[in-house]
């Protein structure tokens, strides 16, 4: 077996950064986003949500190139959401993600920022590395 540690903090949005991450829906995304994870042996640290984005902190091993894994995500979970029986089968995310590169003693410090996505977007204490999802993003 082959001995890896490689974390990441992986970031999208909602396609034209649309306000549709509801509660609902939150929870249905997640369920498809674990599910998926699992089937690609990626280990999810913590996951969080604003309406019009997504953050997770988590380990791909290598054998999975960063790009294959955030394909997969988005894909599972846009495709699930519009077969959902209420969907109107419009959603999809925005093309692109934000990725750093995560080492072990930062890890911790990570997941809790991920976890608490509502928390910093309502207070303001937003890290702002933490929140890219391109170049021109500030």
């Amino acid at each position: 077996m082959t001995y890896w540690r490689l974390h990441y903090h992986i970031i999208w949005a909602t396609f034209e950064r649309q306000p549709i991450l509801t509660v609902e829906l939150e929870k249905f995304f997640y369920g498809v986003l674990y599910g998926k994870a699992k089937e690609l042996e990626l280990n999810i640290h913590a996951a969080g949500n604003v309406e019009d984005h997504v953050h997770i902190a988590l380990s791909i091993p290598p054998k999975l190139s960063v790009a294959d894994c955030v394909r997969h995500l988005k894909g599972a979970s846009a495709f699930a959401i519009n077969h959902r029986p209420d969907a109107d089968g419009q959603f999809k995310w925005q093309e692109g993600y934000g990725a750093l590169s995560i080492g072990e003693r930062s890890l911790n410090e990570v997941m809790a920022y991920v976890a608490r996505q509502k928390e910093h977007h309502n207070n303001g204490d937003l890290l702002l590395v933490y929140e890219k999802l391109n170049e021109a993003t500030e």
